[in-house]
């Protein structure tokens, strides 16, 4: 098929002049000129269909802050047909035929619009009439974003480049948009060879640049940096950007416990040897022992009893993984919990404080006590110098900065620390927590404390009385693994079954403490079986299915809301996200309800059973099972949408506007 190459020219003064080739080779320009009521800054022309000869329609970009849609049909060739108003100048256009979300056969057609103001406007484009419908913006950076059309699985894909390079396509029967981990690009074209079937010629500064996209639907990129141990806490310091990584490993030796080993075994050798040609042959493979040390990456290290630790404290820069410092600690010495400490008397220097437990023997649990040794950071952090080792009479699992001083929870000691010349100095500690603390967390003048069996406990110190008082706890014993505070009166706990669960403090307690600014009434106010005299109300509760290592607040998307950052045991990463209005929670809250049926899971298991594992679920809506709406058949979703009063079109909206209200 003969198809007719066509070109659009903008002259000054805002007029569009049209061109083809026809199929003598022969250019021929329109008769009419097209006069546009402003600068043009941009265009772009639709894909000719499959079976046809020309484009359907022309965009153009105009400086007054529209875009308009023009028809290239010989019956009406430069004709206008809709308008869109922008809410900042164009910067690019691009017109992309994609498959539909609801069935991935039907072909939509999507205007891309790149503004300069850095976000990137989607906009769906009726195919007959040339109307705009269902707009979605998404800000992709601080420069103005420009549009490239490229390849990805044979399939037309966009390219946009802002402050960051950013891949919209189709995988797996829904759209990604997804950053590109590297640097800012100017322009970009797709091209094929024999070595790169699908690549990326792109241009930064001064530079050619040649990409390959790989590892399509996955949102993080990753980069390995080979530890001795095995990592377990790491702490950021801020100034520096360089991180401050504890590794401890069970049943390892440290490099002096494997000197020691290996002179140990190559004596063994010798004193075994009887007579003369056995002596001579234990010697030799004793000095193999000695100074043969075999690649630990291949064979494994060697593996000590029960009891024996193995720690190290390193200082890494993140970005290229180079080891700054590093301090091992003695053999059986297991460190557990690390922390930037600012102490008061100490002027502006900064400390890191690792805690440790000393010979822990996990089944049955015991030990020799635990200590907390103290670094300080120099030379902007870029090293840290050992100051001295403060030694305790339990373990060690959890340390805080609290006000120039350091909160060290102790066994189930809750003990405040000031710096010393040869140790840390204990000021007030609180030992009504009932078996382990795990997690400190402050806000102003509470602390939060985790237990490993026994939930959360709210605390406030009284810097008059030097006292660490308990005023609120929670009835359920929760084996919590971390906490996350998410305002002054809410805290985010997650445990070893699985669960997250929010709890928040009753609305009374705040008007009690108030009337009892002395801590005098709380201090003497006990309920049953010790607990506190206010308990803390539960809001609401999940079950995430895998064991929770750590909760964090924070926002991944410049300009969203702060969301709530899971990980598990396993590797994986989640969020929980807040809903913005009431409408918002029931409108999911009942799309799960029709997915729970109209979608039951492929083990048969009961959903709603399934995330109320341990605890009933509340005010919980499940993202994942939700977004696999647009994985239905054309009929299901009709028929869902349909009982929520809405178009299948804009379920799916509705969703990724969600998704990329806080992720990619």
């Amino acid at each position: 098929i003969f198809i007719i190459i066509k070109v659009v020219i903008s002259l000054t003064g805002a007029e569009i002049v049209y061109f083809e080739l026809d199929m003598n080779n022969q250019l021929r320009e329109y008769s009419e000129r097209r006069e546009l009521t402003s600068e043009v800054l941009c265009m772009s022309m639709s894909e000719v269909p499959e079976g046809e000869l020309r484009s359907r329609f022309l965009t153009v970009g105009l400086a007054d802050k529209t875009v308009r849609i023009i028809s290239l049909d010989t019956s009406d060739c430069l004709a206008p047909l809709s308008m869109q108003a922008l809410p900042a100048e164009p910067e690019s256009l691009m017109v992309m035929e994609t498959s539909s979300e609801q069935t991935g056969t039907t072909s939509i057609m999507h205007l891309n619009i790149g503004l300069q103001n850095g976000c990137l406007l989607r906009a769906t484009l009726d195919q007959v009439t040339g109307d705009l419908s269902d707009n979605r913006t998404r800000y992709l950076g601080t420069r103005p974003v420009k549009l490239f059309r490229v390849l990805i699985q044979r399939r037309e894909a966009l390219f946009a480049c802002s402050s960051r390079a950013w891949l919209f396509y189709n995988y797996q029967g829904r759209f990604h948009l997804t950053p590109l981990s590297y640097s800012a690009l100017e322009h970009a074209a797709s091209f094929s060879s024999e070595q790169c079937s699908e690549g990326i010629v792109a241009i930064s500064e001064n530079t050619l640049r040649i990409l390959a996209l790989e590892k399509l639907g996955v949102l993080f990129n990753q980069v390995v940096h080979k530890l001795k141990y095995t990592p377990r806490r790491l702490v950021v310091h801020p100034a520096s950007q360089n991180m401050i990584i504890i590794e401890t490993d069970h049943a390892a030796f440290t490099e002096k416990g494997k000197r020691r080993r290996r002179e140990e075994m190559a004596n063994d050798l010798i004193e075994m040897a009887k007579d003369q040609e056995e002596k001579a042959l234990a010697e030799e493979m004793a000095h193999s022992l000695r100074n043969y040390e075999p690649d630990e990456s291949i064979y494994g290290s060697a593996r000590a009893q029960a009891g024996k630790w193995a720690s190290a404290v390193r200082l890494l820069v993140p970005k290229t993984g180079q080891t700054l410092c590093q301090y091992e600690l003695p053999e059986g010495e297991a460190a557990f919990c690390v922390e930037l400490v600012n102490f008061r008397s100490q002027n502006d220097s900064t400390f890191v404080l690792v805690g440790c437990a000393i010979e822990l023997e996990l089944r049955p649990k015991r030990s020799k006590g635990g200590c907390v040794y103290t670094f300080l950071l120099t030379n902007n952090g870029m090293r840290f110098e050992f100051i001295h080792r403060t030694p305790t009479p339990h373990e060690v699992y959890a340390v805080h900065d609290f006000r120039g001083m350091a909160l060290i929870g102790v066994g189930n000691l809750l003990r405040m620390y000031d710096f010393g010349k040869k140790k840390l100095l204990a000021k007030c500690e609180n030992r009504q927590i009932q078996v382990q603390i795990v997690d400190i967390k402050s806000m102003g003048p509470r602390i939060i404390v985790s237990d490993s069996q026994e939930s959360v406990h709210f605390l406030r110190y009284k810097s008059n009385e030097n006292q660490l008082i308990i005023f609120s706890d929670e009835t359920t014993p929760r084996y919590i693994t971390s906490i996350c505070l998410l305002d002054y009166d809410t805290v985010a706990c997650a445990d070893r079954f699985g669960s997250i669960a929010i709890l928040r403090l009753p609305k009374n307690l705040v008007e009690e403490v108030q009337e009892d600014p002395t801590g005098v009434r709380a201090l003497w106010d006990r309920g049953n079986m010790n607990g506190a005299s206010q308990k803390l109300e539960l809001i609401a509760h999940f079950y995430i299915g895998d064991l929770v290592t750590k909760l964090h607040k924070t926002s991944i998307v410049p300009g969203s809301d702060d969301s709530l950052i899971y990980t598990t045991i396993s590797g994986s990463i989640g969020m929980l996200v807040p809903f913005i209005s009431r409408d918002e929670f029931e409108f999911f809250q009942t799309l799960e309800m029709h997915l729970r049926v109209e979608n039951p899971p492929l083990s048969g298991r009961d959903h709603l059973a399934y995330r109320s594992f341990y605890a009933p679920c509340k005010f919980v809506v499940d993202g994942d099972l939700c977004e696999q709406y647009s994985t239905l058949d054309t009929g299901k979703q009709r028929e869902i949408a349909s009982a929520l009063g809405l178009q299948p079109g804009v379920v799916v909206k509705k969703l990724e506007d969600l998704r990329t209200r806080y992720a990619f």
